[in-house]
């Protein structure tokens, strides 16, 4: 789930910045530790810094010739929930799976739970489904359930993924789907 949060920190201003505006200097501070995929268990994957929203007196400790200001900043995040319903796009095919980009991290999606039907990995890089002829291909626009997170290496979380529930998996499938239960009610 994407959400804006408010974070109260000190925030370390290098001496190099201490004759610059406060404020931007705090969000330049802010901007090097936060953009590029800062990651935690507790705040999630950091998209990038907001807004700062109040910088009060900053203290500077001997010995560091840094100043830290308490600050009340916000960020923009993406915070994985299992369950969740995620869209995003396959990004890659391979014998044992499909990769998954959710737009600030990618998942990953075991063959075994892309499609209810036995799956076979083409040679040219596409997922098909024995009885449905379902097809999966890099590019695919997809929806899928989050059904595991792991935080073991903080550096490159893992996400799993499934698509074997109703109205999951490629776009195409269920605009089909949409089309097949709007016919059978008409035809009632």
């Amino acid at each position: 789930m994407f959400y804006e949060i408010k974070i109260r920190d000190h925030i370390r201003v290098p001496p190099k910045l201490l004759g610059e505006n406060v404020e931007e200097s705090v969000l330049s501070s802010l901007s090097n530790k936060y953009d590029g995929g800062f990651i935690s268990k507790e705040l999630g994957i950091v998209i990038g810094v907001a807004g700062v929203e109040e910088v009060k007196e900053g203290v500077i400790i001997a010995g560091d010739g840094a100043a830290y200001y308490d600050s009340v900043f916000r960020l923009l995040i993406f915070k994985p929930e299992i369950q969740e319903v995620v869209l995003g796009s396959v990004t890659d095919i391979t014998d044992f799976g499909v990769f998954f980009n959710m737009g600030a991290i990618d998942g990953m999606i075991h063959i075994s739970q892309t499609m209810d039907d036995h799956v076979t990995a083409n040679k040219s890089g596409s997922l098909t489904g024995k009885d449905s002829k379902k097809i999966l291909k890099t590019g695919d626009k997809c929806r899928a359930r989050i059904i595991a997170i792991s935080y073991k290496d903080i550096n490159n979380p893992k996400i799993g993924l499934t698509m074997r529930q109703p109205w999951l998996g490629s776009f195409k499938w269920i605009e089909d789907l949409r089309k097949k239960d709007s016919k059978g009610k008409k035809e009632e």
